[in-house]
């Protein structure tokens, strides 16, 4: 037996056009999805679909035979929402994928895990243990970083649902066009808040990506929240660019999130965003 733990997202600190390709940078909060691999008769109701699918990419990854997938079954342990944009299928996906590993007593580097995951569907960069730009399409690791600002998010969930299948059939390909020079800035301030580890900055590019995404896929209320971040002095936000989740940016030490979650309550947004958490920025990664 076997057991793996991967992280959810808060939608994406920044994903757009970058270098002539879409890629994002995801935003892993501490939230997991809870794999358990052992041998024994498959029992398809305490497993999702992409799992089964998920074992059988990994025993083919590492060479095994693949009539093994018929004698393993699969437990899992997630309260993470789906479908709101949170990387709920990620985290079920790569969580497999590495207790099936850890079965067989085998470790994947974080290229193969990367491959392994997207040969199934666009996926989240939650997996990785650092925060990394990421092609979510090809699987490529294009940088990591390795500063975690100390932050916690605000999470405000909406009750509509947009699987990744139907984002990517959305026509979008003009506008990350017209985002393309939006992103180039975004990436920019996001590197320079790496390389000073300043805050402001991170969340200033966030929030540019935000604004990008708005054109995409719009949030309602997004004006109410940019308010909410000039009222509270709140460093910014992200979104969820292929789902429906908000989140605001917190410094821990700085910030009433009770007093935020009240003025969300007594606005229109409490109608679109009913439901809230709080959470915290980690580095992600399976554990």
């Amino acid at each position: 037996m076997a057991e793996a733990c991967c992280p959810a997202s808060c939608g994406e600190l920044i994903q757009g056009l970058i270098n002539g390709s879409e890629k994002l940078i995801s935003c892993p909060i501490d939230w997991y999805s809870t794999v358990e691999v052992k041998q024994g008769a498959p029992h398809q109701f305490d497993e999702r679909p992409l799992m089964r699918r998920a074992v059988k990419a990994a025993l083919k990854h590492l060479q095994i035979d693949g009539s093994w997938h018929q004698r393993l079954s699969i437990r899992f342990d997630s309260t993470i929402p789906v479908a709101k944009g949170m990387a709920s299928s990620t985290a079920d996906i790569a969580a497999t994928v590495v207790a099936t590993a850890r079965h067989f007593k085998q470790e994947l580097n974080s290229q193969a895990l990367a491959q392994i995951c997207t040969s199934l569907e666009p996926s989240d960069s939650t997996f990785l243990d650092q925060l990394s730009l990421f092609d979510h399409n090809q699987g490529l690791i294009h940088r990591q970083f390795e500063w975690i600002p100390d932050l916690n998010i605000l999470i405000f969930e909406s009750p509509t649902q947009l699987n990744t299948a139907d984002y990517h059939q959305i026509p979008r390909q003009q506008r990350l066009q017209q985002n393309e020079a939006q992103l180039a800035n975004a990436i920019h301030l996001f590197e320079q808040a790496m390389q000073t580890r300043n805050i402001a900055l991170f969340g200033q590019a966030c929030t540019l990506s935000a604004m990008a995404s708005q054109h995409i896929l719009a949030k309602p209320g997004f004006e109410q929240f940019q308010f909410l971040i000039e009222k509270f002095d709140l460093p910014g936000m992200v979104v969820a660019h292929s789902g429906t989740v908000v989140g605001l940016l917190c410094r821990p030490k700085q910030h009433d999130p009770d007093a935020i979650f009240t003025a969300i309550h007594h606005s229109a947004l409490q109608t679109h965003y009913p439901t809230r958490y709080m959470k915290k920025l980690i580095a992600g990664g399976v554990i």
